[in-house]
């Protein structure tokens, strides 16, 4: 495999913390270089801002100028259409926000269509609907919450059919450790009361499988599950998919660290280039220049 060839996507969940300078951003970066230096170490990010703000033309262009060739966001339908309107009713906007990244269309990973907890197999198809409409030139993941969609049975036959029929990723949220701990730091307990608890399905139904996992903030208690993962994707790539991998973990500070293990531990089982050095650790004048 070339060394300079990835054949995986590896982020966090955000590029944007101030808490990051001198830990992993260099000492002097400023936020306008925040997106630089994170692409100078990882070659994908979850862009969970759309959920909440659309951003502008010029933003979307700038960000891809920020950013090496093979980088790849991993934008999150907004809110609105997910959460709100629950899907019904909103292909024009569908159209109108996936046309808006088309400036960087190299640079998408798939979009991530996060449903809340109460959108149930009864509404299954709205998504058929909007599926049927969504430009091929991208690709899409979808991430169900309702337990009804885990329910090894009709309504999870349904789902997966759905989505292989559309060559659709289904988001896998493994949040087992996250709740398994008996927690003390509050970073754990509010992430405790956000992020659900779903059962994990390890199956893909399109071809770049998209993990992501929150544990706790430390390197040896995510340790078996990042290991287990690591075997997992180990697979997914030997059977010819791109997966997309993303760490999260309570305290946001630690993900970097545990990107950087989680690739460690994919290592020993891929042959794969080794990460860039962190900026904080560089001592390069060129540092945010592509």
């Amino acid at each position: 495999m070339s060394k300079h060839v990835m054949p995986y996507h590896l982020g966090c969940s955000l590029w944007s913390l101030p808490e990051w300078k001198g830990v992993f951003y260099s000492e002097d970066a400023k936020p306008a270089q925040f997106l630089s230096q994170f692409a100078s170490v990882f070659n994908a990010v979850e862009g969970n801002s759309t959920f909440y703000n659309i951003p502008g033309r010029s933003v979307i262009e700038k960000w891809g100028q920020q950013t090496p060739r093979d980088f790849k966001f991993c934008f999150k339908f907004p809110k609105h259409i997910t959460h709100e309107k629950r899907m019904y009713n909103v292909k024009g906007e569908v159209l109108d926000f996936v046309r808006l990244f088309e400036p960087i269309r190299e640079k998408l990973g798939p979009f991530m269509i996060q449903f809340p907890e109460t959108f149930s197999p009864s509404e299954l198809y709205r998504l058929e609907d909007v599926f049927s409409i969504l430009p091929k030139a991208f690709s899409y993941s979808v991430e169900m919450r309702h337990k009804d969609f885990f329910d090894h049975g009709r309504n999870e036959r349904n789902l997966i059919s759905l989505l292989k029929s559309y060559d659709v990723d289904r988001v896998i949220f493994d949040t087992r450790k996250l709740h398994s701990m008996k927690a003390t730091e509050s970073s754990i307990i509010e992430a405790q009361n956000k992020k659900p608890k779903v059962p994990v399905r390890f199956d893909t139904t399109g071809t770049r499988p998209v993990l992501r996992y929150v544990g706790s903030n430390d390197k040896l208690n995510n340790e078996p599950y990042l290991k287990e993962w690591a075997i997992i994707v180990a697979e997914w790539i030997g059977e010819g998919l791109h997966p997309y991998v993303f760490i999260h973990s309570p305290d946001r500070v630690s993900q970097a660290e545990l990107c950087r293990y989680f690739h460690e531990l994919l290592s020993e089982l891929v042959d794969l280039p080794p990460l860039h050095t962190k900026p904080a650790d560089r001592q390069d004048t060129q540092l945010g220049l592509f």
